[in-house]
């Protein structure tokens, strides 16, 4: 009961995750402009890894997509390809991870397999968190760079929500593949441990020794 509580909570904890990285991925919103050097703050400036948006006061908001991939700074693209392989390793950890669930059953397969489907599960969730984690933390260095940056003559950014979802998405994914990997440990604890004997009835071959019959001659001498 123990280990399929863990392989749900498990399980829970990585879908929730995955649609976090989702949100994250395309929100718009991964930096903000600062407002630290402004007087006034009528209008808002906000970058994502596909759009460039502005918002003003009288609640307009105009978006623009990047027009060209290569013309990005390489981080970016980075932070793309990144977040895009979380996406697709969190899908394959949803789909094994729940072939590998204890209360599911797919055929004849056992225990011991349905346990070693779960971890490969749990180990795509951890891949997919380290990914996700990877790229918004080196979006956020880049922007505590740049922000701190004296000959920088750009606009000063800060963290957006985005990195926020991203970063709670990725901890939520790695602490979810650590529950699939360890509730696999927990189910082997669990089986009861024996030794098996096969015991097998050896024919032993008995040997009887007997004298040899006396004669009556040598009776008859015994006596004399």
């Amino acid at each position: 009961m123990a280990v399929l509580v863990l392989q749900i909570l498990g399980l829970l904890m990585c879908i929730v995750a995955w649609v976090l990285e989702i949100s994250s991925t395309s929100s718009n919103v991964w930096k903000v402009r600062s407002h630290a050097d402004t007087v006034t703050t009528n209008s808002w400036q906000f970058q994502g890894l596909w759009m460039d948006c502005a918002a003003t006061a009288m609640g307009s908001v105009q978006c623009n997509r990047y027009k060209t991939v290569l013309g990005l700074p390489g981080y970016v693209q980075a932070c793309r390809a990144l977040m895009i392989i979380s996406l697709l390793l969190g899908l394959f950890g949803v789909i094994v991870s729940l072939l590998g669930m204890k209360c599911v059953k797919v055929g004849n397969t056992s225990d011991q397999v349905k346990a070693k489907i779960t971890v490969i599960g749990g180990i795509l969730f951890l891949l997919s968190g380290i990914s996700s984690l990877t790229a918004v933390s080196w979006y956020a260095a880049r922007i505590v760079q740049e922000f701190y940056d004296p000959f920088n003559g750009h606009v000063k950014f800060e963290f957006g929500p985005g990195l926020y979802i991203g970063w709670g998405g990725a901890c939520m994914a790695i602490v979810g593949g650590a529950f699939l990997c360890c509730s696999c440990k927990k189910s082997s604890a669990e089986e009861p441990k024996g030794y098996a004997y096969n015991y097998s009835m050896t024919s032993q071959r008995q040997k009887i020794y007997r004298s040899a019959p006396v004669s009556e001659s040598e009776n008859t001498k015994a006596y004399v």
